[in-house]
């Protein structure tokens, strides 16, 4: 029955019923009409106050009003008639869709008897003693002052109906602003736990790998040990810094962080070679300018593809890494031998990792593919040069 409204609202209200009462309340209570009209007054003031907070007590207040006010034969209309317009229009506003209903036909209800108490009793006639000559006259002006009172009436419940709409309108579209903005957040968190992702595999592979690699000669040659110590250290810090701006993101999604660009690939080739991967980089064609995700998803999927091959490749064979440009896209190669211990069929590393290289492609607009072809592991990406024919 009640709706739950702001602090600010209700005092509105309260505010507006207040001022509505005081200011007609002067003039009605000096006679014995007028004592009626004072209460009247408080009626209608009362289911005022009360139109948004409940619309039905509000309506059920309105028709008690006038029901009192044909029973005492007030002269009609008042002005705390007035409220009754307030209160048609919070019926369509904010009821529910029975209320709704009830506030039309409280509307068209209400005009037939205005219109009848108007015409008859207002001016002091009997309906049973009606002069026959004046009758023509009286259903004229009945007629005129029933489509006024329709007119007023329907009006106020017709333009409350209009104002839920236009709120209900309001709040779909906040809301749509609210998912889209979930939306953009939620691919970001995607993205930076693709990067994550990234960072730490690479990582771990390339510690794991010097680890093993400097256990395996600590005997023989012992100088080894201090150069896979150095890049386990070397690594393990450009890890800790790249989670560390990674996590940096999640507490605050505004603001631009380095990213790895085409320029930090020949670092990340030379730490994967010192790791005992054996990495051979060819260029086709004229190196062509790319922008900035382009240059992000060429790294990632570069440093994804190598990690793989030095986790589940055959890390004694050569891997290829072949650039070729052409005029609007660049086709990036990662070409590794298969583990024999893996074999063809259980080649496909799955998981996360080929799952993002695909994604990182597509959002540039570009085209992936992986799998096996003559004993290799192949992963293919096309990136456009430009982001134009990307929608």
């Amino acid at each position: 029955m009640f709706r739950t409204l702001r602090r600010y609202q209700v005092a509105t209200d309260l505010s507006i019923a207040a001022v509505f009462l005081l200011v007609q309340f002067a003039s009605q209570f000096t006679t014995r009409t007028g004592y009626v009209s004072a209460l009247l007054l408080l009626i209608f003031s009362t289911a005022l106050a009360l139109r948004r907070l409940s619309p039905g007590l509000a309506l059920g207040g309105a028709w008690l009003g006038a029901i009192l006010q044909i029973a005492s034969a007030l002269e009609a209309p008042q002005p705390f008639d007035l409220a009754v317009l307030a209160i048609l229009f919070a019926t369509a506003s904010y009821g529910g869709p029975d209320l709704r209903w009830v506030g039309l036909a409280s509307a068209i209800l209400g005009s037939f008897i205005a219109t009848f108490y108007l015409v008859f009793f207002n001016a002091g006639r009997n309906p049973l003693g009606v002069n026959l000559s004046s009758l023509p006259s009286m259903l004229s002006s009945g007629v005129l002052l029933l489509f006024g009172c329709l007119a007023t009436l329907g009006l106020s419940w017709t333009l409350g109906l209009l104002a839920r709409a236009v709120r209900r309108s309001r709040q779909s579209h906040e809301a749509q602003v609210v998912a889209e903005r979930d939306v953009i957040v939620e691919q970001e968190r995607n993205r930076i736990a693709w990067d994550m992702h990234d960072v730490v595999a690479h990582s771990l592979a390339v510690v794991i790998a010097q680890a093993d690699g400097a256990r395996y000669a600590r005997q023989s040659d012992p100088d080894t040990v201090d150069v896979a110590l150095t890049t386990i250290s070397t690594t393990a810090r450009e890890a800790l810094g790249d989670v560390r701006i990674l996590l940096g993101q999640l507490r605050h999604t505004q603001g631009e962080t380095p990213q790895p660009m085409l320029a930090d690939l020949d670092a990340l080739v030379d730490q994967l070679r010192s790791s005992g991967l054996s990495v051979s980089r060819e260029t086709v064609g004229e190196d062509r300018p790319l922008g900035t995700a382009q240059q992000l998803a060429v790294y990632r999927i570069t440093q994804e593809a190598l990690t793989n091959a030095l986790r589940h490749g055959d890390t004694e064979q050569e891997v290829r890494l072949i650039f070729s440009w052409n005029i609007d896209t660049l086709r990036l190669v990662i070409s590794s031998a298969i583990s024999v211990s893996l074999g063809a069929e259980d080649a496909n590393p799955g998981g996360h990792g080929l799952a993002g290289m695909r994604e990182r492609t597509v959002l540039v607009g570009g085209t992936f593919s992986a799998g096996v072809d003559d004993g290799r592991w192949i992963v293919t990406a096309m990136i456009p040069l430009s982001l134009e024919e990307v929608a």
